[in-house]
């Protein structure tokens, strides 16, 4: 049987934590929100998604001691030259909102007529052994959609009910939760990280401390 090992998520979301632990559990990781450990959210000046989630995951990490797992995630539309990106939560400026990041959304792309307001959301996913790892693993996975002229559905969060898929020809905020985990950027990186994790380069030192 495997050993459960601790990780921490560089996150206080609970719907993540819970997604992540429900997936990772099986390898042997026992998922922790960075909270449990007094890790407060860093500073995101990174100018990638992938920088910033580094920045999360090496603080988490150096803070607990312990392997660390996080994710940075947005919407990049072509004909806004990659906005919102990664502002995308606080495209609208603070405190966050998905309404108000919604409406400038849309007023950004008034002038874009259907057709043109292609686009697609993106997650990084970036897991450490230890503050210092020299070879972090590192996902990425996009969904390819377009942007609405009105929200449609209730469900989901963020950008969704202006996300349009049209293979589904239904928004995201419209697709069932099991339907969205399945097709969506985020549930795809988690996939290909569990493959990623369940290599013999990973079952590594987990502390700089005990590489030799």
């Amino acid at each position: 049987m495997t050993a459960t090992r601790t990780l921490v998520l560089a996150s206080g979301n609970a719907g993540k934590l819970g997604e992540f632990d429900q997936i990772l559990r099986p390898l042997g990781m026992d998922v922790r929100p960075q909270a449990d450990f007094g890790v407060t959210d860093v500073e995101e000046t990174g100018l990638t998604f992938v920088e910033n989630a580094l920045l999360k995951a090496r603080q988490a990490s150096r803070i607990s001691g312990l392997p660390a797992l996080a994710d940075d995630s947005g919407l990049e539309v072509d004909a806004l030259n990659g906005q919102p990106g990664i502002h995308s939560a606080r495209f609208a400026g603070e405190p966050k909102s998905d309404e108000r990041n919604n409406a400038r959304l849309l007023e950004a792309l008034a002038d874009c007529p259907e057709g043109q307001r292609t686009g697609r959301y993106w997650c990084v996913l970036v897991y450490l052994r230890h503050a210092f790892d020299p070879v972090p693993v590192i996902v990425q996975r996009a969904w390819e959609g377009e942007v609405l002229a009105h929200p449609r559905g209730e469900g989901g969060f963020g950008y969704d009910p202006l996300f349009w898929l049209p293979a589904q020809a239904m928004s995201a905020a419209e697709l069932p939760a099991e339907e969205k985990n399945r097709l969506s950027h985020r549930g795809r990186a988690l996939d290909a990280l569990v493959e990623e994790l369940k290599t013999v380069r990973h079952e590594m030192p987990t502390t700089p401390q005990e590489v030799s």
